[in-house]
C-alpha cells in the first residue's frame, strides 16, 4: 500500500517539469522583452492644406505621399512648412478634476502652446492620478502617442491650474491661446435676447430683468425636501424655459477601512457614497415656465413617472417645443418626450420598448436634425442595433437606415448637408469574426451603404482634415498591425504605408493566440475565442487548461487587436494553456445572444464556454480538461466562482478576485441594467453567496481592502457562506488595494501559485 501511495502522488506531477523558478523567470523576462521584439514602426501623419499630399514620418524619415498615384519621395520639415499643413483641432477646456476614461483607440494629440509662458503637462491616469510629462515652452509644440478618452492637464510654473484636454477620438492638435475662460452662471441662466436672467436664491427659482430697474419676480419655490437643479433651458425665442426639480436624497454610504496607511500607525476610515439595487435615487422632473407672464405652466409627469434618467434636453428652432430622452427605471421603457411650451401638453415622439432591457448604455444614439424636424435613432428593435430615420412631428419611421444581422457600434460623423453617416460596424463582413471594427458610410435612405475597410482584422480609423482620406490600422490577434492610406469616399488603397513584424519575437518560441470558433449550448450559435500557448509548447505533453474570464454584458471581451504580450501569456509560460472565450449573454453578437443575460448573470455564457473548450481539445490532444482551472475579476470574479459552483464537474480551481457576487451588495447602475428593478427573486438566485455550499474543487477569494467599485463585503459575504457550510478555500486579502487586487504584482504571484500549485501539483517555482 505504501508502494501504491508513492506511485498515485507521483502522479500528480507532470512528465516534463512545469511551474519551476526557470518558467516564472522566463515568463518575466519574455514579458519584459516581447514589445521590443515586434518591429513597430512610429507613423505620424499631417495633411497640407491643398488636400493633394499627405507627409508621412516612417521611423524618422519623411515622405511626401501623392493622394491621387499613392506614390511617395522624401521631403524635409522646410518642404512640410512649405505646404501649410492642416489637422483636426482639439478642443481646449476649462481645467477641472477630470480623469482618463480606459483606453481608447491609439491616437496622436499634439498640444501647441500659443501663451507666453511655460506650461507643464500632466496626464491624469484612471485614479486621477497626475504624471508628469515634461513642459512645453512658448511657441513650441509637443507631440504625444495616447489613447482617446485620456485626460491631459496643463499648469503654469508655480503649478496654477490653467487648461485641459481630453483626447479625442481622432489625431489633432490641441492649440492653447489664453487660459479658456469659466463662463459664469449668470451667463448660462440668461435668456437669448439678454433681458432676463433665470436666479436660483435657495429653493426659489426667480425672474430678474438685466435692464435699469431690475425688477424680479418670483417663478416658483420648491416645496420642503425639494431642490431645483443648478442651471435652465432657455427656449430660443426667450419666451419659455425649463428648470429641473426634484427631491432631496440621502445617499447610501459604505466605508472602507484602510488598515496600513503608510503616514499613520492607526487604521483610516474612507466613507463613499455608494448606492446599491432598488435604493431610492436622484430624479429630477422638467418644470416650465412663461418668461412673458411670470408663471409656471403645469406639466403632467403621467408619460414619464419614474426616470432612471432624463437627458438630451433640447428646445425646437421656433421655441415651441421641448422634448428630451426620458429613460425609465427598469430600463424596459425609453422615450423621447415633448412638452408643448404655449400650454404644456406632452406627447410621446418616439420610444422604444424590450421584454428584457434596453442596453442604455451601450447603444443609446440620439441626433436631432432641426432644418428638417428628423432625428437619426438607434434601436435594435429588428434584433440588431441599427439606425432609424424619424419625423419628428409625426414620430413615425420614414426609413431604417441600416439593416441586416450585424450591428452599429458607433455614428463616427454625419454629414448634414450630404444627408450620410460614417459609422463604425461589427460582423458587416460575412466570413470575418463578427467582433471585428469595420467603418462604412451610408445615406440617410439606406442607400449608398459602402465599406471603408474590408481587411480581414479589426481596424481603426484617422480620418484628414477634410475626411475625404483616412489612415486604417488593422490587426488581428495572429496578424501584427497593418497601416493604409485609402480613399474615404470608396475606402479604396492609396498606398500601404507599413507593416508591423514580429519574426524577432517569434524567434523566442513565442507563438501567436490561436482563434477558434465552435458552436455553443445551441449547437448552432457560433462562439468565438483565443487559445494562448507557453513558449517552449511541446504538442507531444498534455497542459491543463485555464480559463480567462469575463462575461459583463456591458461588452464583449476576447482580445481582437494584436498584443506582443497579455498577462494570458504570462501565465501560459508557467505550464498551461490559457483560452479566454466570448458567449452568450455578453454583447454586440445580436439582442437574443444578448438577452441571455437577463435577470441571469449567474449563467455568464458558461455552457457556450464549455461546449467550447470541449471542441478545442477535440483536435488538440495537448488540452487536457480532466485538469481545468478558472478566474476573473469584478464581474469576472463573479462568474469565475459561478463557474466552479455550478459547473464544478468541469472546472476544478477557481480564483475568484473582487466579484460583485451578490448582485443587491454591487452599485446600483450596473446590476439594475442587467438585473432589472424592483430587486426581485432573481437577484437572490443569481448570487454565489445563496449557492457556496455547493463549492467543490480549490478556490481562492481574492479583495482589495479599498475596493471603490465593487463593496468588499461582497466578497466578505461569500467568506461567510462558505464557512457555515464547512468548506476550505483560501482568502488573499490585499491591504491597501483598490479594484482588481489579483492584478496588483503580490495579487499576480499569488495567483500564479495557486493554479501551479493545484493544477500542475508541485510547489511553485521549486525545481524538483
Amino acid at each position: 500500500m505504501r508502494y501504491l501511495t508513492a506511485f498515485l502522488l507521483l502522479g500528480l506531477a507532470p512528465l516534463h517539469a512545469q511551474g519551476t523558478s526557470t518558467d516564472y523567470d522566463r515568463a518575466k523576462e519574455l514579458g519584459r522583452r516581447a514589445n521590443s521584439l515586434v518591429t513597430n514602426p512610429a507613423v505620424q501623419i499631417r495633411w497640407a492644406a491643398d488636400g493633394k499630399t499627405a507627409f508621412v514620418r516612417l521611423d524618422g524619415k519623411l515622405r511626401a505621399v501623392d493622394l491621387v498615384t499613392g506614390k511617395s519621395r522624401e521631403v524635409t520639415e522646410d518642404d512640410v512648412t512649405a505646404a501649410k499643413v492642416s489637422q483636426k483641432e482639439v478642443p481646449v477646456v476649462e481645467f477641472k478634476n477630470q480623469r482618463s476614461h480606459a483606453n481608447g483607440a491609439p491616437e496622436e494629440l499634439t498640444i501647441e502652446n500659443a501663451t507666453s509662458e511655460a506650461l507643464d503637462v500632466k496626464w491624469v491616469d484612471l485614479q486621477g492620478h497626475p504624471q508628469s510629462y515634461g513642459t512645453i515652452q512658448p511657441g513650441k509644440n509637443w507631440t504625444q502617442q495616447t489613447y482617446a478618452g485620456h485626460a491631459w492637464s496643463l499648469t503654469d510654473r508655480e503649478g496654477k491650474p490653467f487648461a485641459m484636454v481630453m483626447t479625442p477620438s481622432y489625431s489633432g492638435t490641441a492649440r492653447i491661446t489664453s487660459k479658456p475662460a469659466r463662463e459664469p452662471m449668470a451667463d448660462r441662466m440668461r435668456s437669448p435676447d439678454g433681458k432676463l436672467e433665470a436666479r436660483q436664491e435657495g429653493a426659489s427659482l426667480n425672474l430678474r430683468e438685466t435692464g435699469e430697474g431690475h425688477a424680479t419676480a418670483a417663478l416658483s419655490t420648491a416645496p420642503n425636501g425639494e431642490r431645483f437643479n443648478p442651471g435652465v433651458e432657455w427656449a430660443p425665442d426667450s419666451r419659455h424655459l425649463i428648470a429641473y426639480r426634484g427631491r432631496t436624497i440621502t445617499e447610501r454610504q459604505i466605508t472602507l477601512v484602510e488598515s496600513s496607511p503608510t503616514d499613520q500607525v492607526q487604521p483610516k476610515y474612507h466613507t463613499i457614497p455608494y448606492p446599491k439595487p432598488g435604493d431610492e435615487i436622484q430624479q429630477s422632473f422638467p418644470k416650465l415656465f412663461d418668461a412673458v407672464i411670470r408663471r409656471e405652466i403645469p406639466v403632467d409627469t403621467k408619460l414619464f413617472p419614474n426616470p432612471w434618467s432624463i437627458s438630451e434636453g433640447a428646445w425646437s428652432a421656433d421655441g415651441a417645443e421641448y422634448s428630451f430622452l426620458y429613460n425609465q427605471r427598469g430600463h424596459q421603457l425609453m422615450r423621447l418626450i415633448g412638452i408643448r411650451a404655449s400650454d404644456g401638453q406632452v406627447r410621446v415622439i418616439h420610444e422604444e420598448t424590450s421584454d428584457t432591457f434596453i442596453d442604455y448604455s451601450g447603444k443609446t444614439w440620439l441626433k436631432r436634425l432641426p432644418a428638417t424636424r428628423e432625428l437619426l435613432w438607434a434601436s435594435e428593435r429588428d434584433g440588431w442595433n441599427h439606425l432609424y430615420l424619424i419625423d419628428e412631428v409625426s414620430g413615425k419611421v420614414k426609413c431604417q437606415v441600416t439593416k441586416g444581422e450585424w450591428n452599429v457600434r458607433s455614428v463616427e460623423s454625419v454629414d448634414v448637408a450630404k444627408r450620410s453617416v460614417v459609422f463604425r460596424a461589427m460582423g458587416i463582413i460575412p466570413g470575418q469574426d463578427p467582433y471585428y471594427f469595420h467603418f462604412a458610410r451610408v445615406n440617410f435612405d439606406g442607400s449608398g451603404l459602402t465599406l471603408l475597410t474590408k481587411s480581414d482584422g479589426t481596424h481603426h480609423v484617422d480620418f484628414s482634415p477634410d475626411e475625404k482620406f483616412l489612415v486604417d490600422t488593422w490587426s488581428r490577434v495572429d496578424q501584427p498591425p497593418v497601416t493604409e492610406l485609402r480613399r474615404a469616399t470608396d475606402g479604396g488603397l492609396v498606398c500601404e504605408l507599413c507593416r508591423n513584424d514580429d519574426a524577432g519575437l517569434q524567434k523566442t518560441g513565442w507563438s501567436r493566440p490561436e482563434r477558434f470558433s465552435a458552436k455553443g449550448r445551441d449547437g448552432k450559435t457560433d462562439i468565438y475565442g483565443v487559445i494562448v500557448k507557453p513558449s517552449n509548447f511541446d504538442p507531444s505533453k498534455h497542459y491543463p487548461v485555464i480559463e480567462n474570464i469575463y462575461s459583463g454584458p456591458h461588452d464583449f471581451f476576447v482580445p481582437k487587436s494584436f498584443y506582443p504580450w497579455m498577462g494570458m501569456n504570462s501565465l501560459a509560460e508557467l505550464g498551461f494553456i490559457v483560452v479566454q472565450v466570448d458567449g452568450m449573454s455578453t454583447n454586440w453578437r445580436g439582442k437574443v445572444f444578448h438577452d441571455v443575460a437577463w435577470k441571469n448573470l449567474m449563467d455568464a455564457g458558461l455552457p457556450d464556454h464549455i461546449a467550447w473548450l470541449k471542441a478545442a481539445a477535440q483536435t488538440r490532444p495537448w488540452m487536457d480538461l480532466s485538469k481545468v482551472g478558472i478566474y476573473g475579476g469584478s464581474a469576472g470574479g463573479q462568474n469565475s466562482l459561478s463557474a466552479i459552483l455550478h459547473h464544478g464537474d468541469f472546472y476544478k480551481v477557481c480564483v475568484s478576485d473582487c466579484g460583485c457576487h451578490d448582485n443587491r451588495m454591487d452599485k446600483v447602475w450596473w446590476n439594475e441594467a442587467w438585473m432589472g428593478w424592483p430587486v426581485d427573486e432573481s437577484y437572490a438566485r443569481n448570487s454565489n453567496v445563496t449557492d457556496a455550499a455547493k463549492l467543490q474543487g480549490k478556490l481562492m477569494l481574492v479583495v482589495g481592502e479599498l475596493d471603490h467599485n465593487v463593496d468588499p463585503s461582497s466578497t466578505m459575504q461569500v467568506v461567510n457562506a462558505l464557512e457555515k457550510a464547512d468548506k476550505d478555500f483560501e482568502l488573499l486579502i490585499v491591504t491597501g488595494s483598490d479594484h482588481g487586487a489579483a492584478e496588483t504584482p503580490y495579487g499576480q504571484r499569488r495567483r500564479a501559485d495557486f493554479f501551479v500549485r493545484n493544477l500542475l501539483g508541485v510547489e511553485p517555482g521549486r525545481r524538483p
